[in-house]
């Protein structure tokens, strides 16, 4: 609103003039002449007649000018209005008061003039408007014919008196009408001090208030009287139910039996008190969800649309966007061992806690989070030992296999409730002896049974098949370090066992996997044969830590370890084809699943490394810090398999996503009057390229 101001000078009072009647004869104020008889109207003096309370000014004052402003605020609008703010408890003052003050409201409809209401209208109006002029006309017409029609002389017969007092009489009243002078109209006198050459208003707009109204929810009034038969009736039906639970129970799970009536007890007590709480857990889920969804709206925004324009400027480089971050106060103290992305539901992942500081082994958990809910886990379970490692099964996205510090192997089940394994090996149905370091889910075997590997630092690897709910092993291998054999006196030979700490499988060729040592050997071996290896890597000087196959091409595999390199290996090749130093212990690596050319390495001092062999394949095009705070390890990373995002853990129990950026997700461009060409075929063919120029320089040297 812009206030207008108008320039207010003070002006002389404006002089009356009266009129005097002829025959009259007055002085005037000022001049004092006499005015007499038969004088013309317009040689008459005029008085001046002042208001009793006008101001007598000087010149100076008269020439002042005042400002005045004109405002939209209705002046009578209350200023302090106080309401209660249920956000911060308190009553406040309102800041806006409405001003608009509304003088005449009419409320109207506009008709046009073509259409027919609009033609009715109009013939209407002109029929009114010539009766009005019809009857004009015959009113004046009356009019002229009475003037004619009255007698101009009174006849009156000779001799007698009515004639001489009617002229006298009209001769008196025509000498009063002349003698009396004409009374002046009174005058409205205007304030003169209250005059404004130009001025304009404006009005504050309204202010517009938006609301919602949500439907209320249905009510019943539900009232019932009980008796001690319906009570009695009711303790009965709980205890079937009771009953039935532990017959599922017992047919089901043979874990049960193991438990005790201790843990049967505890299950059946917690089974009776959440009864009313499952009846709402579905649609407590929910509203958290929509919670959650509007508390991190702006973190969910970033992973749908941001990309980095500043790629655009640099062709080398890429950048990390922290997304989420995941963290539960019953992890706190331990370290991030596993991680692993769910293969159907593409934003559930399961987290591995553990410890890697074996002075102080404590407890594990095995908890599963989701992008859609950052601030608690979907599914959590607790451990006796510390979890080291997992994998969810493919074709059966609610079972997660895990490896425990221990030794012992454990199925979990999504789908029941308690926190309990359904399935876990025992002394009796051999466990390792030694942390088990990595499990993979394999395809059934010939009966159409489940089973999975692991490894161990005790030298085995072990194959797992659930038969008829029980763990039953075969152990596939046994590592035994090549050149460490010594002869006893007895006659009997000794071998040195080497201790795995990874393993993965060949994508195409099943038989086929590779195991990695803490001696720093990589294992080329075969499900056939358990005594011997197919092969033989001197891959690292320390032990390593994570062994994987490309998911394009089926010669390549990488390796990583505590020695501080990353190496890219050939298997019919002896030596690494490409060597990266990352200047600390490498806690693990994995390959991106949309490029046979990128991967993702993460180290000891907090940073991820992203690189591109396509675009340098002599360092990252990322190296980038990504643990929450300086003094954090990062000990795992993974892709998520459709979104260009990854996760990475460190030794604090926190998990973080981070999106890439478009120069760490590169696609071949587009040429003109050319279809670009995808698939795997091309990743291959990428991938080939690099390596025959590795090829080519190792056979001239």
């Amino acid at each position: 609103m812009f206030p207008a101001s108008t320039k207010t000078p003070h002006k002389q009072p404006r002089k009356q003039s009266i009129s005097i009647g002829r025959g009259t004869r007055k002085k005037d104020e000022d001049s004092g002449t006499e005015v007499g008889e038969g004088t013309d109207e317009w040689a008459q003096s005029k008085a001046t007649v002042r208001p009793p309370d006008q101001l007598e000014l000087t010149d100076a004052e008269l020439k002042e000018e005042f400002t005045r402003i004109l405002t939209a605020n209705n002046p009578h609008a209350p200023q302090n209005i106080v309401r209660y703010s249920f956000k911060e408890g308190t009553y406040k003052l309102i800041g806006f008061v409405n001003q608009l003050a509304v003088h005449y409201t009419q409320v109207g409809n506009l008709i046009p003039k073509d259409s027919d209401e609009g033609r009715r209208q109009h013939y209407r109006d002109e029929l009114v408007a010539d009766s009005q002029e019809s009857a004009k006309v015959v009113i004046s017409e009356t009019e002229n014919l009475e003037e004619d029609e009255e007698p101009k002389e009174l006849e009156t017969e000779p001799g007698s008196q009515t004639d001489v007092p009617a002229a006298g009489a009209a001769e008196k009243v025509t000498e009063e009408e002349l003698m009396t002078p004409k009374q002046p109209k009174e005058q409205k006198l205007t304030n003169q001090f209250n005059f404004s050459e130009r001025a304009s208003q404006t009005f504050n707009n309204p202010l517009r208030d938006r609301e919602c109204q949500m439907e209320p929810p249905p009510r019943t009034n539900f009232s019932a009287t009980a008796n001690q038969w319906e009570i009695y009736d009711a303790y009965v039906e709980e205890l079937e139910k009771q009953e039935k639970t532990k017959e599922k129970e017992k047919a089901k799970t043979p874990v049960a039996k193991k438990t005790g009536k201790m843990a049967m007890r505890k299950l059946t007590s917690l089974e009776s008190q959440t009864d009313d709480i499952t009846k709402v857990s579905q649609a407590a889920k929910i509203v958290e969800r929509m919670v959650n969804q509007n508390t991190y709206d702006d973190v969910a925004q970033d992973f749908k649309y941001y990309e980095d324009a500043a790629d655009e400027y640099r062709d080398q480089e890429g950048t990390l966007l922290p997304l989420w971050k995941f963290q539960n106060d019953k992890a706190k103290h331990l370290s991030v061992t596993a991680l692993c992305w769910n293969p159907k539901y593409r934003d559930l992942f399961a987290v591995g806690y553990g410890s890697y500081d074996f002075m102080k082994q404590s407890r594990g958990m095995l908890l599963l989070y989701s992008m859609k809910n950052p601030s608690f886990p979907e599914y959590m379970f607790s451990s006796d030992s510390g979890i080291m490692c997992l994998d969810i099964h493919v074709d059966h996205p609610y079972l997660v296999a895990v490896g425990h510090y221990d030794g012992n192997v454990a199925i979990y089940n999504l789908k029941k409730p308690h926190s309990q394994p359904s399935f876990r090996s025992s002394a009796k149905s051999g466990k390792h002896t030694d942390p088990v370091w990595q499990v993979k889910w394999q395809k059934d075997d010939m009966d159409q049974n489940l089973n999975f590997f692991s490894v161990s630092s005790d030298g085995r690897i072990v194959s797992w098949t659930l038969v008829k709910s029980e763990l039953v092993h075969i152990d596939v291998i046994k590592l035994k370090v090549e050149g460490s054999t010594t002869e006893v006196p007895e006659g009997l030979q000794l071998h040195t066992v080497g201790c795995g700490t990874a393993f993965d499988f060949h994508k195409e060729i099943d038989y086929l996997f590779l195991v990695g040592t803490e001696e720093g050997k990589i294992y080329k071996c075969s499900k056939s044969y358990s005594s011997q290896f197919l092969d033989t890597y001197d891959a690292h000087n320390m032990a390593v830590d994570a062994v994987s196959w490309n998911p394009y091409h089926t010669k390549v595999f990488m390796s990583c370890s505590s020695d501080w390199t990353v190496k890219i290996w050939d298997h019919t090749i002896k030596t690494p084809m490409f060597i990266y130093d990352l200047n600390s212990a490498v806690g693990d690596v994995a390959w991106a699943p949309y490029s046979s050319t990128v991967f993702a390495a993460v180290t000891t001092d907090g940073k991820a490394h992203v690189f591109d062999l396509a675009i340098n394949k002599y360092e990252a095009i990322c190296n980038q810090p990504v643990a929450a705070k300086k003094k954090n390890k990062i000990t795992h990373v993974h892709f998520n398999p459709i979104h260009p995002i990854i996760i990475v853990g460190d030794d604090r129990g926190h998990i973080i996503c981070l999106k890439l950026s478009p120069n760490l997700r590169k696609m071949p461009k587009e040429k003109k009057g050319q279809e670009v060409q995808k698939g795997p075929a091309v990743e291959i063919a990428k991938l080939d390229k690099l390596l025959n120029l590795v090829r080519e320089v190792k056979t001239k040297t």
